[in-house]
């Protein structure tokens, strides 16, 4: 069977004398070259969505490949398709970068200039490894699989805006719909998920901070899983020792659940750290959090500023959520999408506050009244983000309501994309 090969090249010149090389090797098929990670990583997942044995087994990452640096780029092709067998080709084969190589997950190094002789043989042992460890997968073995869910961030305009709240009614609305879904709670200092669902669990986020490959067996010990079927990973207990969670270990925590969950929502809290800061970049989508008031905008306007500034996110990648929104206030959504320049969900979370204190102080805020509007509009809210999937006889039942002019369904709830 012949080995597939990946190279992932941004250089026409390095590209060219690459494949030159890969198209002699014996049993080799080479595959057409992508020119960043982003096109790596879409590809791949692409694949790995069909099947694992659709996969390459060998993918070989230029030293100067981009837009994400070579080694983060190995670290997240080696959590997200683990069958997959990653070379490094770098002008720098000293000792410090072969480590850091296999730290990331590398299965090895090829230098510049390129030698026909050592890149055969690293890709014949590389191959060879990839077979195993599918073999493996075809019996069942405990390794990540899959093309990555869904990342979403919930930030904080300002403290007490209602961002943990959200995140915890996102993550419920997703996993009720059949979604296996994960909270994170990244307000490392004072993140209080556990106090919402009244959870005690001695493990944290900090307990993955210092691993340098997060197996799902050690992935599996380090959540909580919920009542409701939630896969929670809790805020450290001392606030202090969110210090251990740098940015690099974000990135690998976030890559592990974006491999094992369909659904992956991240508390960020109110005040930007390098952890969250990593977690909002990673994101397909976030949300930040506000209420209609002067500070509480202000802070909003802020927070974009200073993603932009550290370009962590631009402003229009940036989704803003309006909580306790009532049409008596003087600040509409319109003008809070004009001052922030960002996007502004249809769905707003109308001021009930009421029906949500007695859930609150008991810790029980997954068990809000189903009927509540507050609830209500969270989980539309869920479903304007593409969080929820719904069942295909709803759709059709709604279709048919839609077509008759009477749908008055939550707003926002689409078919669940593939």
């Amino acid at each position: 069977m012949p080995t597939r090969i990946l190279p992932a090249v941004g250089d026409p010149d390095a590209v060219r004398s690459l494949t030159t090389l890969l198209s002699q090797l014996p049993d080799a098929e080479p595959v057409t070259p992508v020119a960043d990670s982003t096109q790596l990583v879409d590809t791949l997942a692409r694949l790995a969505a069909e099947s694992v044995e659709e996969l390459p087994e060998v993918v070989i990452v230029h030293e100067r490949i981009g837009p994400v640096p070579a080694l983060e780029l190995v670290r997240e092709v080696a959590l997200r398709f683990p069958a997959v067998g990653v070379i490094l080709v770098t002008t720098d084969a000293g000792p410090a970068l072969f480590s850091a190589a296999m730290d990331s997950g590398a299965r090895g190094l090829v230098t510049l200039p390129l030698n026909y002789e050592e890149l055969a043989n690293r890709v014949q042992a590389v191959a060879q490894w990839s077979v195993g460890v599918r073999r493996h997968l075809g019996h069942g073995g405990d390794v990540f699989t899959g093309a990555g869910g869904t990342v979403v961030t919930v930030s904080g305009a300002k403290g007490g805006v209602g961002a943990t709240l959200t995140a915890v009614q996102l993550a419920l609305a997703a996993q009720a719909s059949g979604r296996p879904t994960a909270l994170v709670d990244m307000d490392l200092q004072t993140g209080d998920i556990a106090s919402y669902l009244d959870v005690q669990f001695r493990r944290s986020v900090v307990d993955l901070a210092a691993i340098a490959d997060i197996s799902p067996r050690i992935l599996a010990e380090a959540v909580f899983r919920h009542d409701t079927g939630v896969a929670l990973l809790l805020a450290p207990g001392e606030g202090e020792r969110g210090e251990e969670v740098t940015d690099r270990a974000t990135r690998q925590i976030v890559s592990a659940l974006r491999s094992r969950y369909e659904v992956v929502v991240i508390d960020c809290g109110a005040q930007l750290g390098g952890a969250g800061a990593a977690a909002v970049e990673m994101a397909d989508t976030a949300l930040l959090v506000t209420t209609p008031d002067v500070v509480a905008v202000r802070g909003a306007k802020r927070t974009v500023r200073m993603w932009d500034r550290l370009q962590v996110r631009k402003a229009e990648e940036t989704t803003v959520v309006v909580n306790r929104h009532s049409r008596a206030t003087e600040i509409q959504p319109s003008l809070i999408r004009k001052i922030t320049g960002t996007a502004v969900a249809t769905t707003t979370i109308p001021a009930h506050f009421k029906e949500l204190q007695a859930a609150v102080d008991a810790g029980r805020v997954h068990a809000l009244d189903a009927k509540g509007s507050v609830r209500q509009a969270m989980w539309a809210l869920a479903g304007e983000l593409g969080l929820v999937q719904v069942p295909e006889d709803a759709l059709q039942r709604r279709a048919g309501r839609a077509a008759r002019g009477g749908d008055r369904g939550p707003a926002g709830f689409r078919r669940r994309r593939d």
